[in-house]
């Protein structure tokens, strides 16, 4: 590596008498430090510190470029830290970090609870919902708070979720002279803390958490009847395929539930609906189940509502295909994308069948019935029939 100007630096509590030879090094040769107020105090540094903007702005480091600069973040810079910000913006020759502890590790080490198995979240700047998907009996969480408040709010938040015996802990200062930990109930939590920058570790009780398998039930979306029943999203999402990190394009998506359930698995879901009062439906469902940072919703009509979008690895229709959507999605899919298609009409359903005569793949026709009373009796009750036709470009 040739010789950087930047160094990004992890401080924690222990200030100085806790960095490597090299970070206090970089420190004495910087000619500009930047950090938070907190991490310049510990750093001792004085006529050099400059303290970040709020909201945080890189900018202000690269008017820096070309000279010795130093970068102050707490414990690691590069888990929920100012590093990976930086480090996008700036050549691999530019900059070299060294990192301590972070506050996940720290508190992992105090609790004695294997940080392989914890779920790490940043909360300081999200919403407790992101904490949904995690939940479940036994599970352990550690999460980054933005204040003191917060951690009372987040007891407060499992309480009314049915998640009251869970336990939990605020840990403040890790490291440090005034390192602090506490033990709570989440519906025994009534205490005011002190301070700014406080963790939380939560070890769930007593609730229900989110079952792993597709076809969550239909009770846990808000919609107006507009919604792809349990059974048959257990289909289409099997035929969809789901994986990491790839993306979804949910036509005509209704309450959202195949983008929410898409997004479970850890994909990014664009969802697509022409009526606003679905569309709001589709972000309540987003925010419930802290998947908000994970579905965009548009507002409009295929296939005009695609210009602009990036390619999808998945489309998934639930309704009202015809001949020009199809030409507009089939065109934009890459080799190895999926599409799955569903009809309760015969006229697309005439569609589809011409569809998988000329591109293969998969027809299907799904015929559920559930148990209904008859006077006295119970007797079959039909379903209205869905043909699903799912291919692979």
């Amino acid at each position: 590596m040739a010789d950087p100007w930047l160094t990004i630096i992890g401080i924690g509590e222990d200030g100085l008498a806790g960095l490597s030879e090299a970070s206090r090094k970089a420190l004495q040769e910087a000619e500009t430090i930047f950090g938070g107020e907190r991490h310049l105090a510990l750093a001792g540094v004085a006529g050099r510190g400059r303290p970040w903007p709020v909201p945080f702005d890189a900018s202000v480091v690269l008017k820096c470029r070309g000279r010795p600069t130093a970068v102050l973040a707490s414990g690691d810079p590069f888990w929920h830290g100012a590093g990976a910000g930086l480090a996008e913006k700036l050549g691999g020759d530019e900059w070299i970090a060294h990192p301590a502890p972070s506050t996940f590790s720290l508190a992992a080490a105090r609790l004695g609870w294997p940080i392989e198995a914890t779920a790490c979240l940043g909360l300081h700047a999200a919403p407790f919902e992101r904490l949904v998907p995690h939940l479940a009996n036994g599970a352990r969480v550690i999460c980054l708070v933005r204040n003191a408040k917060a951690a009372g709010d987040l007891a407060k938040w499992l309480t009314e979720r049915g998640w009251g015996a869970s336990l939990v802990w605020t840990l403040a200062a890790l490291g440090g002279p005034r390192e602090y930990i506490d033990q709570h109930r989440a519906d025994l939590f009534a205490k005011d803390l002190a301070g700014n920058l406080v963790a939380v570790a939560v070890q769930a009780w007593g609730g229900h958490g989110l079952p792993r398998s597709s076809g969550l039930s239909d009770d846990l979306f808000v919609h107006d009847g507009q919604i792809t029943k349990r059974p048959v999203r257990a289909l289409a999402l099997s035929a969809l395929a789901p994986r990491a990190g790839e993306r979804l394009w949910d036509v005509g998506a209704g309450s959202g539930s195949i983008s929410v359930e898409w997004a479970l698995c850890g994909g990014m879901a664009i969802a697509i609906e022409a009526r606003e009062d679905r569309v709001a439906n589709i972000h309540e469902n987003a925010a419930a189940f802290g998947l908000a940072h994970r579905i965009t919703v548009i507002t409009g009509r295929a296939p005009e509502a695609f210009v602009g979008l990036d390619a999808p690895d998945a489309v998934f229709i639930g309704g009202g295909l015809d001949s020009a959507m199809f030409d507009a999605i089939w065109s934009r899919l890459a080799p190895g994308a999926r599409l799955v298609a569903h009809s309760v009409t015969l006229e697309t359903e005439a569609l589809l069948g011409e569809l998988h005569q000329r591109h293969g793949g998969e027809l299907m026709r799904v015929e559920i019935a559930h148990a209904a009373p008859l006077g006295r009796y119970r007797s079959w009750e039909a379903a209205r029939p869905v043909v699903q036709w799912s291919a692979v470009r």
